[in-house]
């Protein structure tokens, strides 16, 4: 329990003193949060994933290098036996130690400014909520503080970038690109490092021994993660800073190195790579402008930090998520007016419903259903659960607005937003449109994961939310 005290001082217990109704499935306490048993397939899905996660990402990487972003011709080459996996291998970019300075450096510079830097903008920048702020209740019942300081991180980073690109001149605008496959291997190493650490962390010196789950599998324990929220210190969290901090600031970066590596290659930047930059950097400052919101999510409230999130957030997030800046470099598209139009169209009207959605929830929370939306008083159905210290909370599900069209509509903005990017690139390849099917996959499951458990968290009281809110993305089709 010595983690635990350690920690008593960043966070808090809360219990709910009102005397109500309960549902009988809250009667005991219930296990909400990620399986606590795993079945063969999980297993064996999960020790593939572990294994062969790293050369999916670059098969990607290689496509593009060395057959123009083609993912049929690698394949038809070792059908043909004109290549082999070695030959492949051996023509790819290795590891360098020259690609290990930066990266140490970049993810050196985000550990810096996300420990070190307080945040200051939110008392000059209107509306914006950062500075210390309160978690969502864990499973056992605590409510972490976070420095919440995203949003000045990446300004930042990237005022430094544009100051070297037009004044300094320390490296050129181009070195993420130049360095990409080899700054792969160094993302990869991170990613197993973190990964490896908290789970060995989890047996030795947890930092909230409550929140940790043991399924009694080591592969799952490892790829799923054990603690709730790993810590070191005070202050810097896993799964905060991993989450946020390097993949996604990193994204727009790499976003503009391609960007400059297409100018330096051809002589112009295309109205693709343009749309690409301008709507991939909506959707990261729309994170970090709300990542006091983002607390409240799915991969804060519910995931344990493991590899799922520790790798994923270093490697599979900024490689397999700028796939579409990646492709441009190598098949400089210029769309028509038309075909640009719909593309941004159809990214702002994603990203309208995305956060249009997001925002009601966060109003209805803080309101506590005070409020009215779309000019209408406010219906939602109330709940009760048990946390596993046994403590009764209550929680409201929203059935207006936005919410009570579908029950995860915000997801379907994020599906447009998602295939505009890809739209961007017009139809000469798959490998950009690789994005669209994953995200649909993801968030799809997401919806089933997230819904399992808010089932066994609320019980019938979940039941009477989806009777009264039936579709899940799609009013009236799903």
């Amino acid at each position: 329990m010595n983690g635990a005290v350690a920690m008593e001082a960043t966070r808090k217990r809360t219990k709910d003193s009102s005397i109500g109704h309960v549902s009988e499935d809250a009667e005991q306490p219930v296990q909400w949060g990620r399986a606590w048993e795993v079945d063969w397939f999980s297993l064996l899905s999960v020790i593939a994933l572990l294994c062969f996660a790293p050369f999916i990402v670059f098969y990607f990487m290689m496509a593009c290098d060395q057959y123009q972003c083609s993912l049929s011709q690698p394949l038809f080459e070792l059908y043909q036996r004109e290549a082999t996996l070695l030959s492949i291998w051996a023509r790819a970019p290795s590891f360098t130690w020259s690609a290990a300075k930066i990266y140490v450096i970049w993810v050196a510079f985000q550990v810096f400014l996300y420990l070190c830097v307080p945040d200051i903008t939110h008392k000059f920048i209107p509306g914006y909520v950062g500075g210390v702020q309160d978690g969502a209740r864990t499973p056992a019942g605590l409510i972490n503080k976070y420095e919440v300081n995203g949003l000045q991180c990446w300004l930042i980073t990237h005022a430094l970038w544009f100051a070297n690109a037009h004044y300094f001149h320390w490296f050129s605008p181009t070195i993420i690109f130049d360095n990409w496959i080899p700054l792969m291997w160094c993302a990869n190493i991170l990613g197993y490092a973190v990964a490896t650490f908290v789970f060995i962390k989890a047996y030795l010196f947890p930092s909230n021994p409550e929140d940790c789950k043991f399924t009694g599998n080591v592969f799952y324990n490892y790829m799923m993660g054990i603690e709730f929220n790993p810590r070191i210190g005070k202050w810097f969290d896993f799964k905060l800073f991993f989450n946020g901090r390097p993949g996604i600031v990193a994204w727009t970066l790499i976003n503009l190195s391609y960007m400059a590596k297409q100018q330096e290659l051809y002589g112009y930047v295309t109205n693709s790579m343009i749309l690409v930059n301008i709507l991939q950097a909506i959707y990261v400052l729309d994170f970090f402008w709300n990542e006091a919101w983002y607390l409240k999510t799915i991969d804060i409230c519910h995931d344990h930090f493991g590899w799922y999130l520790g790798w994923g957030d270093c490697v599979w997030l900024p490689y397999l998520y700028t796939l579409q800046g990646l492709y441009l470099v190598y098949h400089p598209v210029q769309l028509s007016a038309l075909h640009a139009l719909a593309v941004l169209s159809l990214g702002l009207v994603g990203y309208y419903i995305f956060r249009s959605t997001n925002h009601q929830k966060d109003l209805f929370r803080r309101t506590e259903g005070s409020c009215s939306m779309w000019g209408r008083k406010l219906t939602y159905i109330e709940c009760s659960y048990r946390s596993t210290d046994g403590g009764i909370h209550r929680s409201k599900l929203l059935t207006s607005g936005f919410w009570g069209m579908a029950r995860h509509l915000n997801y379907t903005g994020d599906l447009m937003g998602s295939l505009s990017y890809c739209a961007a690139c017009g139809f000469g390849h798959l490998l950009p449109y690789f994005y669209i099917v994953y995200m649909t996959i993801l968030l799809v499951h997401r919806c089933v994961r997230d819904e399992h458990r808010c089932s066994i968290k609320y019980g019938k009281d979940w039941k009477r939310y989806t009777d009264a809110v039936p579709y899940r993305l799609i009013p009236a089709v799903f």
